[in-house]
């Protein structure tokens, strides 16, 4: 790897999330996929570590970190199991909303809480109707005296049901288009909101994913997010910000994928000797580790990006999550190839990694919405030069 000459605060963040990932989130990961069960107990000792807070000012009870800080967290965990790591970086998608356009009476209430582990977030956004077209929400929020009434559901929401605060997207006003959407924060316990059963996957089976249900759910005025008709503005910003954490989760089961493979590599035996002798193998693993390490500095640049407060962060943004996850796929795939029969049975664990590796692909906007965006970012680039 690569030196990157983090500072020892960004050192100590890697050496408490690799040792937590080696011993509490490697050796529970097998039982965890197959019994499809939340990791409960994983994200308290993460919570123990006050990992929770990377992100999250001091004053509100967090480390006072920023993107990298969660990028380096990330990446370890996600060396033990994406699941697991989606699991942790949920509750921060939840939480950014209410960090980037919250009172500070909702930072105040919801961010000592959620920095601590007391509490984990989720981000509802998504809809039947409304994935990539976001312009597709037909959940709606309607005021009622002192009290916003929800309608409407949410798909595929992460922490679904385990979350305990939930930042939603609704339509307040539809005749006003994008400007017509705001952004609430719910809380479990909330009268008229429900779960829908827990959705079998094909990978991250750690990470639960639930429907939310909205049935004249009310909630207090004052638990809107921001202004009214700020919601699109939000969530973009909130997207912006949350994506190199999944182009990082690529980076970590990139790196496990390439361990694995060339530790197989090295004591297979064919021919009389390693597979690792030939060089068609050598090649691949060449590959592996060139995507790996371009998609790992590509990362850690967006997230420097970020943190440097620049204004416009949209495209850096989608460039890391596109090639951090399509690099992903591609050497997992390769790992289970290395291994070969070995790598398609459950006992070695590329196969599990391999089916992870698919949705960083499509989650927080689908690679081809972030190759658009990337191509709109060029066409205006390009206007003005």
């Amino acid at each position: 790897m690569v030196n990157y000459f983090l500072s020892e605060e960004q050192q100590m963040i890697v050496d408490v999330a690799r040792q937590i990932t080696a011993e509490k989130i490697v050796p529970q990961r097998v039982e965890l996929d197959e019994k499809e069960q939340f990791p409960t107990e994983i994200l308290q000792d993460i919570a123990q570590a006050d990992l929770f807070g990377l992100y999250i000012p001091e004053e509100y009870g967090g480390f006072g970190g920023g993107s990298f800080d969660m990028v380096l967290a990330l990446e370890e965990f996600a060396r033990g199991c994406v699941g697991v790591a989606t699991s942790f970086a949920a509750s921060a998608l939840g939480a950014y909303p209410i960090l980037i356009s919250g009172s500070k009476e909702l930072k105040q209430k919801y961010m000592p809480v959620i920095a601590s582990g007391e509490k984990l977030a989720a981000f509802g956004l998504t809809e039947a109707n409304a994935g990539s077209d976001a312009s597709g929400i037909q959940t709606t929020a309607v005021l009622d005296g002192d009290e916003w009434v929800l309608n409407g559901t949410k798909q595929w929401i992460t922490n679904a049901g385990d979350a305990k605060i939930y930042s939603v997207i609704a339509i307040t006003d539809r005749s006003k288009g994008p400007r017509g959407a705001s952004m609430f924060v719910v809380e479990d316990s909330d009268p008229g909101f429900s779960y829908g059963p827990k959705e079998k996957k094909l990978g991250i089976r750690a990470s639960s994913t639930r429907e939310l249900i909205f049935k004249d759910c009310r909630i207090p005025k004052d638990r809107l997010i921001g202004r009214q008709g700020t919601g699109f503005f939000t969530v973009m910003k909130t997207l912006d910000v949350s994506r190199p954490g999944i182009a990082s989760l690529g980076v970590g089961l990139g790196q496990a994928a390439l361990d694995e493979a060339v530790l197989y590599a090295k004591q297979r035996i064919q021919f009389g000797k390693p597979v690792m002798a030939f060089q068609a193998v050598q090649h691949i693993l060449a590959d592996m580790a060139i995507q790996l390490e371009a998609s790992r500095a590509l990362v850690y640049a967006a997230a420097r990006h970020i943190d440097s407060g620049a204004k416009d962060v949209s495209k850096a943004s989608s460039m890391c999550k596109v090639m951090a996850t399509d690099m992903a796929m591609k050497v997992t795939t390769d790992a289970v190839q290395i291994l070969a029969g070995h790598g398609y049975m459950r006992e070695y664990p590329v196969e599990k990694m391999m089916r992870d590796a698919k949705i960083l692909q499509i989650y927080e906007g689908t690679n081809q919405i972030q190759r658009n965006v990337i191509g709109q970012a060029l066409n205006k680039e390009y206007s003005r030069s």
